[in-house]
Parts: C-alpha cells; structure tokens; sequence
C-alpha cells in the first residue's frame, strides 16, 4: 500500500508525507527518509547528466542508521556528479556495546514501568482517525489491492503515484555501511 498525506499547517504546506507498505517485496526494511529539492544550479555544473536529489535517511531496522546522500563533484577532472554518503551505522560506531534487538529494549521498558518508548493514546487515536474511513471505503466499494510480483518493489502504481507527488527515485546505488564498504575494498 501506498498513500500520501499532507498537514495542514503552514509550516508543512506543499509537503507530501509518503507512506509505503507491503509484503513479499525485495527488501525488508524501515526507515524515513527525507528527499530535498533539486540543488540549485546543479543542471547548469552537471549539464546533461542525471543529478539525484540529496536525501536524509533514518534506517530503522536493519541495520540502524543515519546517513546523508549528497551529491559530490567526483575526483579529478571530470565534472561528473557522484552519490556519497555521510554515515554514522550503530553498529560501526557502537561495535564495541553489546546491541540488543527492538523487542529486547521494549520489554525491558515494560520491565522499568517506562511508556515513552510506546504510542500514546492521542496518537493511537489519530491514527485511527486516518484509517478507519480508509478501512470503510475498501470494504464498501470492495476495493482489491493491486497485485505486484513477489520479491520486486510492488505494483508499478505505486512509482507513478510517488512521482506525481514530485518524489524522485534514483536506482543507481545501493547503501552499505562503512564497514562493509572497507572489508569489500580489503581495508579492515
């Protein structure tokens, strides 16, 4: 499932917040990310060529961490933009702690009598707000979800619909944490 939603506030107006779910796709994973809007002037320094957009990303599981991509001029002569990553991966800066897992963390607040780590009931309530007159309108109309291939990223509906909402996706790369960056170069 895929759904945009907007605040409406003024400090958020224009904003769309992309929400995106499904099973059986070919990652397993959670995070937010924020998208910037095209640098300025990058058309001009990196003529004719794609220039992906800069992007904050909080990856939640697996792998926790924040990372930046941002475009850089590539080393050398060329005037060629490359993606790089500005990198703090838990388990890199931290590999000395022992790392427990969510579940592990969340009944040991349960254990300690601690709920900021759960929602609240405002949230909760809000949430619900936003779904249960989705929830109506599926079962009413009878809306069926629209199939996508097992172990791709879902339907291709989705892509168009986070496309018109001015979301740029850029393919051409894949995140790996400094660690594994170092040991796939044979530096350790």
């Amino acid at each position: 499932a895929t759904m945009v939603l907007w605040i409406n506030n003024p400090r958020w107006d224009g904003v769309p917040f992309i929400l995106k779910a499904g099973k059986a796709l070919n990652e397993r994973k959670g995070e937010i990310r924020i998208q910037f809007k095209p640098a300025p002037g990058a058309n001009r320094m990196f003529a004719g060529q794609e220039v992906p957009r800069n992007e904050l990303v909080m990856r939640l599981q697996p792998d926790e961490a924040v990372y930046m991509k941002a475009n850089v001029k590539s080393p050398g002569l060329k005037t060629t933009p490359v993606m790089s990553e500005l990198d703090l991966s838990y388990a890199e800066r931290y590999a000395h702690e022992e790392m427990f897992d969510a579940y592990t963390r969340l009944i040991l607040e349960v254990i300690r009598g601690r709920q900021a780590t759960f929602v609240r009931d405002d949230e909760l309530k809000a949430a619900w707000a936003i779904f249960t007159p989705l929830l109506h309108r599926i079962e009413a109309e009878k809306i069926k979800p629209i199939p996508y291939d097992f172990g791709g990223r879902g339907p291709p509906e989705s892509d168009q619909l986070l496309k018109s909402r001015g979301y740029y996706q850029y393919h051409g790369g894949k995140y790996t944490g400094r660690g594994k960056r170092m040991s796939m170069l044979g530096v350790s």
